[in-house]
């Protein structure tokens, strides 16, 4: 892994971890696949693996420029500054579209995951007696997924922490969502919503010297919610790249094959066409978690009216998610040569 990084090559990489904490942000869709996609995640998975025991005992002992080598500093460090940009920029403009143009985000993604589809099958050519069972499975897992209801939100510690090791699954496996398992845990509003948007209300306010955050009970407890979450995906992250880059090392056909099938299987989550069900009660009032917001209970699926001109501009938006891919595919090989 060279350090020895150009300007445009550092750029890209802030670029690419912009993509991956918006698509880590959208229920349905993987950061991983990005990684896949985009040409780094071997380098990413194996960079996450160098955090181990040797690469502390370098930082503790005070070698900083031989700990930043040895973990490849200069890649995480760009991707993951991409990923927190993200968070408080992008991912905040994909809540707004989210809610005014939902079709046609949905719709971008769903070309996004048929491109990446064609883009990993592409040049795979080892279907056999052992691959074509691992790509079924992962096959029946992602439409399993797809169609399982969300939990009730929990904001018990122990289980946030739990949800960040779980949930940062989506950076590091391609086709699983780690936001869409958060709806499924019940807790993204809480931990992708609410919580990054108290960091964000913090921070602005801090800036302007603004300390009253100090006595607001609410935003204390939501803050220590979100630093228990990322202590729990960190953790996670480097647990999943040493199991990873294992499974990598001595079983690529099969990892290939069984993430093709996955991520054909969660097409179902970001199918466009569908209508939000929300939880009610036996008198069919709808239920609200604690933040006074609808809880999720599934989402009902149909077929697009080719009649409706909003039809036509999703299937548009498809093919822009396709045509991302397809040049996300460009750039990687024209960046070889």
């Amino acid at each position: 892994m060279n350090e020895t990084r150009s300007f445009s090559d550092k750029f890209f990489l802030v670029v690419k971890g912009l993509c991956m904490g918006a698509a880590n942000k959208v229920p349905g869709v993987s950061g991983g696949i990005v990684a896949f996609v985009g040409g780094f995640y071997e380098e990413f998975i194996y960079s996450l693996q160098k955090i181990n025991g040797k690469a502390f005992k370098l930082l503790f002992s005070g070698r900083f420029k031989s700990f930043y080598r040895y973990v490849n500093g200069t890649f995480l460090s760009l991707l993951i500054f991409g990923m927190l940009v993200s968070y408080f920029s992008v991912s905040k403009i994909l809540d707004y579209f989210l809610e005014r143009k939902e079709l046609f985000v949905w719709a971008a993604f769903f070309g996004m995951i048929l491109g990446s589809i064609y883009y990993i099958g592409k040049d795979f050519k080892h279907w056999g007696k052992r691959t074509i069972p691992a790509g079924i499975i992962g096959l029946a897992v992602g439409i399993s997924i797809s169609f399982l209801s969300p939990a009730t939100q929990n904001d018990n510690l122990l289980f946030i922490f739990l949800c960040g090791m779980i949930s940062v699954s989506g950076m590091t496996l391609p086709g699983l969502s780690g936001s869409f398992i958060l709806i499924l845990l019940g807790n993204y509003v809480l931990l992708l919503v609410d919580s990054v948007n108290a960091l964000y209300d913090t921070m602005a306010e801090v800036i302007k010297g603004d300390f009253s955050f100090i006595d607001n009970s609410d935003r204390l407890k939501t803050l220590k919610i979100l630093a228990v979450f990322t202590t729990g995906s960190a953790a996670g992250l480097v647990t999943l790249s040493h199991i990873l880059s294992y499974v990598l090392k001595h079983y690529r056909h099969l990892t290939t094959s069984v993430i093709l099938g996955f991520i054909t299987g969660s097409l179902g989550v970001v199918w466009p066409w569908k209508n939000t069900i929300f939880k009610t009660d036996s008198n069919g009032n709808m239920l609200l978690d604690s933040n006074g917001k609808a809880i999720i209970e599934n989402y009902e699926r149909f077929f697009p009216d080719f009649g409706a001109s909003e039809t036509w501009w999703a299937l548009f938006f498809v093919l822009v998610g396709i045509g991302i891919l397809l040049g996300l595919d460009w750039y990687g090989k024209n960046r070889k040569k």
